[in-house]
């Protein structure tokens, strides 16, 4: 889970890790072989391809039934023939994770899938994002600048400083994410809390 404030360069840090940016010198080391699946900020959907579509143009050879399972945990049964202009945003980034479950990845890649949503639609896809890791673990990193969402997705934390992005803090997350209840969140978020506060004024000491 990569955490950091707006601007700081998350999302160019993900299209460095994906090998999309082709003005990076450096050198990032993944598995030659492995699928990768990618939710972008914006769906990216064809306009003129249904739902159905869309999804089956990343996976062709995906089995029906489990595109049937991908839809019921998302909630596209009844969209799967609609176009990307009668879907609102909320089912858009549900057709983008679908596509992206259904190439069965190694690598799954989220740049901030909840942006832009209210807190009861985030909320819900939320929910089902963490449904699809349960039925199929995948490595997955996810960009956020929401310490809620991290904290009730994540398993590993890691908080990013303003542009230009560097890691200041690497922290694990103990309690598995089925057993984090309310309690436990608010806990985690205060710990957490404290302990980039005590980093902050560390720094500003030295």
């Amino acid at each position: 889970m990569l955490i950091g404030p707006s601007g700081c360069g998350k999302s160019t840090m993900l299209r460095i890790i994906l090998g999309l940016d082709h003005d990076f010198a450096g050198h990032i080391a993944r598995p030659p072989e492995a699928r990768i699946g990618m939710v972008f900020q914006e769906p990216r959907l064809l306009p003129w391809r249904s739902v159905e579509q869309n999804v089956r143009l990343a996976a062709p050879d995906v089995a029906d039934a489990k595109l049937a399972e991908l839809f019921r945990i998302l909630e596209l049964e009844a969209h799967r023939d609609h176009y990307p202009g009668e879907l609102s945003l909320g089912l858009a980034r549900r057709v983008a994770l679908a596509r992206a479950f259904a190439v069965e990845p190694d690598i799954l890649v989220l740049d901030e899938p909840l942006a832009s949503l209210d807190d009861a639609l985030a909320g819900r896809l939320r929910d089902e994002i963490a449904t699809l890791v349960a039925s199929r673990p995948v490595m997955t990193l996810l960009v956020t600048h929401s310490l809620d969402d991290a904290v009730r997705l994540g398993d590993r934390l890691f908080f990013l400083s303003p542009r230009p992005a560097r890691i200041e803090a690497e922290v694990p997350i103990g309690i598995p994410r089925d057993a984090r209840g309310e309690a436990e969140i608010a806990a985690i978020k205060a710990g957490l809390a404290q302990r980039t506060q005590g980093d902050r004024t560390e720094r500003d000491v030295s």
